[in-house]
């Protein structure tokens, strides 16, 4: 087992990018290039820089990983918040709660690795 897969916020951004590919891929074809790729992109950058961060051996190096994965956090909410303002969301089938208690937890847990 690597290093990261003992953290719990690299658990927690697992969960939350299985709900960004589960939300890009129920938008329309339309925009399954654009916004699709997009939130799949910065969704998987959450985990991914998690796990380089636990690989580096300096906490300047880690914490600038850490901050990188907190971006791609904001990312998404943007996104969200974008498709949401165009109706391209149905929050019926995702829990908008859940989604944003989710990405504001990971990105707590992240301020506590940067600092």
């Amino acid at each position: 087992m690597f290093k990261f897969q003992t953290l719990k916020v690299w658990d927690k951004g697992i969960e939350f990018v299985n709900i960004m590919i589960d939300i890009a891929d129920s938008l329309p074809q339309k925009y399954q290039y654009s916004f699709g790729d997009q939130l799949r992109r910065a969704a998987l950058s959450i985990t991914n820089n998690i796990a380089e961060a636990s690989g580096r051996k300096g906490i300047k190096e880690s914490s600038n990983f850490f901050n990188i994965s907190k971006g791609s956090i904001y990312e998404c909410i943007s996104i969200l918040v974008i498709l949401s303002m165009r109706k391209l969301i149905d929050w019926n089938k995702f829990d908008r709660t859940k989604v944003y208690k989710l990405a504001e937890e990971i990105s707590r847990m992240l301020s506590g690795l940067i600092r």
